[in-house]
């Protein structure tokens, strides 16, 4: 009797273990994991989170869903396990500073004002064992907006602009807003560092970038010069370098931007004697307008209709550079020359170009 009792016992035992065991069956959650990623300048922001739906409540005013308060913990943004939101880069977050890493993000509602909490002990379930004094990296307050009803909570990413955007908690008709800005000129720049270290070294369009977006941002000038120069004559034995009509032209407008008045000259002697196609002649021509290289640039369409003759582009370039050096006539005689064989689709801008020549108020665009 005892026996069978036992064996009985035994068998009730395993029949709990059995059903206790977890499996890795994928079934649908009431509230599925969401995933959400923006770049901003060159730093990622990921949104990790379990999207709950409204189901007809009103969640922001029932504290068994959001507590309140603090009362008795913090929120979870979310559901399930707690909301995490990484930076791949140092951030400003309500104009604070936050490092780069992955945070457990909650939120503590009062009053109709919202804290948010971003907690460097991120891997929790929930909010449950948050320590509000010990876990947290920094704490914001902000005020929450109305929005276009959303019946799943989500994360959106809100008045981006080259440097900040918005992150919105947006649930109901309500959003949590906080603003997050990046120094977008430090980041980006050791950002370059980091890449044309690797495979990017081998590539002169690279470097040539990296220096091109350091001269537009006005930023790091002196060592952009060094990646124009790495593009043009490679590295360690010259190795993959490309001297060429693209990084001589970022070369001489951060020489110029840097004020070392003999190094242009001396650089935009040496791109004129560049081999180029017609097109790539076009583009030099417009640079050296553009820049308020007048001389440089007549001589240097002069030089590319020898090999390039009867080029409209290139004759009315010319035309262009004889105008910006007080030479009307001449201007006027290569542009209705080029007006001859230019193709039926740019003859009514060019016509006004003459026009404008005549006048006295032409003026070359900027790009």
């Amino acid at each position: 009797m005892k026996k069978a009792i036992y064996l009985s016992s035994i068998t009730f035992l395993i029949t709990i273990v059995s059903y206790g065991q977890f499996h890795t069956l994928n079934i649908p959650q009431v509230s599925p994991k969401v995933k959400v990623s923006q770049r901003l300048g060159v730093t990622d922001i990921t949104i990790n989170y379990s999207s709950p739906a409204l189901r007809g409540r009103d969640v922001w005013n029932n504290s068994n869903i959001i507590p309140q308060g603090g009362n008795p913990i913090a929120w979870r943004a979310g559901a399930n396990m707690g909301t995490t939101i990484e930076f791949s880069t140092d951030v400003l977050v309500e104009g604070q500073l936050l490092k780069a890493g992955i945070y457990g993000f909650h939120i503590i509602p009062k009053n109709d004002t919202y804290t948010l909490l971003f907690a460097h002990n991120h891997d929790q379930w929930g909010s449950y064992y948050l320590d509000k004094e010990k876990d947290i990296s920094l704490k914001v307050t902000v005020q929450p907006e109305s929005c276009a009803k959303s019946e799943q909570l989500d994360y959106e990413f809100l008045n981006r602009t080259e440097n900040s955007l918005v992150v919105g908690l947006e649930w109901g008709e309500k959003r949590i807003p906080f603003k997050v800005e990046v120094d977008l000129n430090t980041t980006v720049v050791e950002s370059f560092r980091s890449e044309l270290r690797g495979i990017n070294t081998y590539h002169w369009q690279a470097w040539n970038d990296a220096a091109l977006w350091c001269l537009n941002h006005n930023t790091n000038l002196e060592e952009a010069l060094e990646w124009a120069n790495r593009s043009i004559n490679g590295g360690y034995g010259g190795f993959a370098a490309d001297k060429n009509i693209t990084n001589m032209s970022t070369k001489i407008r951060l020489l110029r931007k840097l004020n070392k008045t003999e190094e242009v000259k001396n650089t935009v002697a040496e791109a004129k004697k560049l081999d180029a196609t017609v097109y790539e002649a076009n583009g030099f021509s417009r640079f050296l307008l553009q820049n308020g290289f007048y001389q440089d640039a007549l001589e240097y369409c002069n030089i590319s209709l020898k090999s390039n003759p009867d080029i409209w582009f290139l004759e009315l370039n010319r035309g262009l550079s004889q105008y910006f050096l007080n030479n009307k006539k001449a201007a006027l005689k290569d542009a209705r020359k080029a007006l001859k064989t230019t193709p039926e689709q740019y003859q009514s801008r060019l016509n006004e170009i003459i026009k404008e020549i005549e006048t006295g108020t032409y003026k070359i665009p900027e790009n």
